[in-house]
């Protein structure tokens, strides 16, 4: 039975991109193909975990029987591990799925959100978004990725290095560039998972 090496699995409320202050349950993958230093994973711990296990720990945490769980996966890079086993199982609890990668893996159908955050130096493998959220450090040109990545959805965030966040950089970017849109980490701002 495939195993699944989870760092963690908690409820909160989405803190950026599209569905900011949505409640989700996200399910946090252990291990990267890439190391960003902002990075807030811990990719040496994790649990091994069964699709039934997963699906068993977010309707646990789920706090609603009539309405169907928001699951978002993430990690690390959950594009390494994700598999049509576990989109499979997830389904089956009527779960709406979303997946926050970097886009240098492919990814199964049937996740219902797709979000890429793609990362300098890197191939992207997907080539269609739901959202595209870059982490803007003021130096690569986000424009660069519309030549690699088709989207309805078009984020900047600021880059979070532990000392401060180049906010104000973010938004003279967007300014003269309407087409992208503030991605705040809001869970942070409030003091939340």
């Amino acid at each position: 039975m495939r195993q699944y090496k989870i760092n963690e699995i908690y409820y909160t409320i989405q803190g950026e991109g599209y569905y900011t202050g949505t409640p989700a349950v996200f399910v946090r993958f252990s291990s990267c193909n890439l190391a960003c230093p902002w990075c807030d994973t811990n990719h040496l711990s994790g649990d091994l975990m069964t699709a039934g296990e997963i699906v068993k720990k977010v309707t646990s945490l789920w706090p609603s029987r009539t309405e169907n769980p928001v699951v978002v996966l993430t990690g690390g890079e959950p594009a390494l591990q994700t598999d049509d086993e576990l989109i499979q199982a997830l389904h089956a609890i009527k779960a709406f799925i979303a997946i926050e990668t970097n886009g240098t893996r492919e990814i199964p159908e049937g996740i219902d959100w797709v979000t890429c955050s793609p990362k300098p130096d890197s191939s992207l493998r997907i080539k269609y978004a739901d959202e595209v959220k870059v982490v803007f450090d003021g130096k690569t040109d986000p424009e660069l990725w519309r030549k690699e990545i088709q989207a309805q959805n078009w984020f900047l965030q600021p880059l979070d290095n532990g000392k401060s966040a180049n906010i104000s950089e973010n938004v003279e970017y967007i300014l003269t560039h309407p087409s992208w849109h503030l991605s705040l980490q809001t869970h942070k701002m409030i003091g939340i998972k």
